[in-house]
């Protein structure tokens, strides 16, 4: 993470895009605001001049585009995307993580859960707030297929085993058990569903009754 971030607020309303900016400033030290506005053109000409370390990205600029458009847009210019939006519909949601967000926060959630969002995508991590991950859950989603060797890895490094402890017990290398987790994310994330951390797998392990 730079220790000047370089950001893109993309958001329709200069009420709402002045609190995002207080936010952003009031948590780091020093932070480049690139571009602030509504045009997704203009969002794009800024990308094509420097590059940005993330874009948050309102899902409705009220500009007659679609809102996986702008998302595709931003991703082909290699930027990582992070939705700050109204709480959709989980379909939403979903389609908004696998055309290549990197996350999704409510817009009601608080300040602590947006910077924290914030932080992940600057670091290159997947990121779902808390509530957006609730709605995902509770509602059923696509299924994923995972093969045995992919579950039973889940399950073992989800309880909160070491990934050494994950291979012994399944009698294989830790590169593999390793490999079987990767598969397990990219399964998960093609579905909508961010699993980029233990507690994550967790969560979806025990949604699915596979946990305690």
């Amino acid at each position: 993470m730079n220790n000047t971030p370089s950001l893109i607020i993309l958001e329709d309303h200069p009420l709402v895009r002045e609190a995002l900016t207080e936010r952003l400033v009031s948590h780091f030290r020093d932070i480049t605001i690139v571009y602030s506005g509504a045009s997704i053109q203009d969002a794009l000409t800024a990308l094509s001049q420097t590059a940005v370390d993330c874009v948050i990205l309102d899902l409705d600029l009220n500009d007659k585009r679609s809102a996986l458009d702008n998302i595709l847009a931003l991703t082909e210019h290699a930027a990582p995307v992070l939705i700050v939006s109204a709480l959709g519909d989980p379909a939403t949601i979903r389609s908004a993580l696998a055309m290549g967000a990197k996350g999704y926060v409510s817009k009601q959630a608080e300040s602590a859960i947006f910077i924290e969002a914030v932080v992940a995508t600057l670091r290159g991590e997947d990121y779902t707030s808390p509530e957006v991950a609730s709605a995902l859950l509770s509602a059923k989603g696509p299924e994923v297929k995972l093969s045995d060797q992919e579950r039973r890895a889940m399950v073992l490094y989800a309880s909160g085993m070491k990934m050494t402890s994950v291979a012994r017990q399944m009698g294989i290398t830790a590169g593999t058990a390793d490999e079987y987790i990767k598969r397990v994310r990219v399964k998960y994330r093609k579905a909508g569903v961010s699993v980029s951390t233990k507690t994550d797998l967790y969560r979806v392990a025990k949604s699915e009754g596979l946990l305690p």
